[in-house]
């Protein structure tokens, strides 16, 4: 059988999730009778359209490049959490502006095959209204905002799509005043919940605007870790072959249960779906195989893409889990690439945009603009409880210059305790919000 890569098409869109309860099954094991937290689910779907449905296989694809991307540029072996789904939404809103091969560049790199500025927004308005109403147990906040350049005026048409289709209002301030980002940086603090205090450190008096994109994430697991399960234990970081370093084992606090969930094993990795809430939400973990690192995994995902059918190989397992309970925080300012977001989103195959000569944006404001900056930060939390997370982005914009009855299930080990790789997706629409790699560090 040739190897899937994304078992997250697998884990992610519920396929292989019978049921979701948090009820509790006894199993009898060599004449002992233990717990087994029954965690497997059926997911309601947010009604794509078909087009909308290869917009988000496609788009999972650019987040796919965006981590192997990250991943490749990652010299300092230190775990990352990125939400590409934060940037899509920033750039979705640009590219309402642009037109020529500069719009061209934007659609296709997202994955959105210049499906056009129209389609290309109904898309993003029908995940941005859907994917907060999916699971009443799971709070998630998408928000837009557009802070203007008093000495600047946006076009009707983009202010009237924005607020259309991004529910973004436009705010016109005073650049050259020290409160404009005390302003900026208190919208990302509370859109986020204080997880993202600030963005910017500066705001430039020459900017024409800065577009924003926040999404909030916090949701219980279906079924808790207990925190009296939880122990110190060996952690083995996996060898940088970047870096030329292999790193001694550390003690991490690993989380512990036996939960009966989805679960796959390949050569390269197992993985396995931990639900959130009613399971419309979940986050998948993609442990490496035995002679395998995070880099075999992530560049395994990049090249097969997004497997739908890799569903149907997903079983119901009776795992025994260890999960590390951890915190993460990243900002692509500090990535080892030039200009951060800007040169990953460059070497992914957004030029144009970015040149402050032949960007053609020319539907934003009454002077043609380009993207002159770019950054995000984002952060996740994972404990017994479940997980918060949160990401912000920003790009600034400047003038061009010139089950009820017990059953045997087969049983798995999924011991989490060395690096792996993580996503946080939407089960119906397949939709990942973030994706990150733990590393112990």
């Amino acid at each position: 059988m040739k190897k899937n890569l994304f078992g997250l098409a697998a884990v992610v869109l519920s396929g292989a999730m019978l049921s979701c309860s948090s009820s509790e099954e006894e199993s009898v094991d060599l004449g002992e009778t233990k717990t087994v937290v029954n965690m497997l689910s059926e997911a309601q779907p947010i009604q794509l359209t078909e087009a909308q449905r290869v917009f988000a296989n496609d788009n999972n694809q650019f987040t796919l490049n965006f981590l192997k991307t990250v991943n490749d540029v990652d010299k300092n072996g230190k775990s990352f959490i990125y939400s590409p789904l934060s940037i899509t939404y920033v750039l979705g809103m640009v590219n309402d502006a642009a037109v020529g091969e500069t719009e061209k560049e934007l659609e296709q790199t997202l994955g959105f095959h210049e499906g056009g500025i129209k389609a290309v927004n109904e898309y993003c308005k029908k995940l941005i209204d859907g994917l907060p109403k999916v699971d009443d147990k799971v709070t998630l906040n998408i928000a837009n905002a557009i802070f203007v350049n008093k000495d600047y005026t946006l076009k009707q048409q983009f202010q009237q799509d924005t607020q259309t289709y991004y529910d973004a209002t436009a705010e016109s301030l005073d650049f050259s005043s020290p409160q404009t980002l005390d302003h900026i940086n208190g919208w990302c603090n509370k859109k986020t919940n204080g997880m993202i205090p600030t963005i910017l450190d500066e705001v430039k008096p020459e900017m024409v605007s800065y577009l924003l994109n926040a999404i909030y994430f916090k949701a219980d697991w279906a079924s808790k870790f207990d925190q009296k399960n939880t122990k110190e234990e060996t952690f083995h970081p996996e060898y940088n072959y970047l870096m030329d370093i292999n790193d001694n084992p550390i003690k991490l606090p690993l989380m512990h249960q036996n939960v009966l969930i989805s679960y796959i094993k390949n050569d390269t990795y197992s993985a396995i779906s931990l639900p959130y809430g009613n399971c419309r939400y979940s986050m998948t973990v993609l442990l490496p195989e035995e002679g395998k690192t995070t880099y075999d995994v992530i560049a395994e995902m990049a090249k097969e893409g997004w497997k739908v059918g890799f569903t149907s190989l997903m079983s119901a397992y009776e795992v025994d889990l260890k999960l590390p309970r951890f915190e993460t925080s990243s900002d692509t300012d500090e990535l080892d690439i030039k200009d951060g977001l800007v040169g990953l989103m460059q070497k992914m195959g957004i030029k144009l945009a970015f040149d402050s000569h032949f960007a053609e944006i020319p539907n934003m404001c009454e002077v043609p603009v380009y993207i002159a900056m770019m950054r995000q930060k984002a952060k996740i939390k994972v404990n017994e409880d479940g997980s918060e997370a949160a990401a912000v982005t920003v790009a600034g914009m400047d003038k061009m210059a010139s089950i009820s009855q017990p059953i045997e299930y087969p049983k798995a080990t999924f011991h989490a305790n060395r690096p792996f790789v993580y996503f946080i997706a939407e089960a119906s629409s397949g939709v990942i919000l973030f994706v990150g790699k733990f590393t112990g560090v």
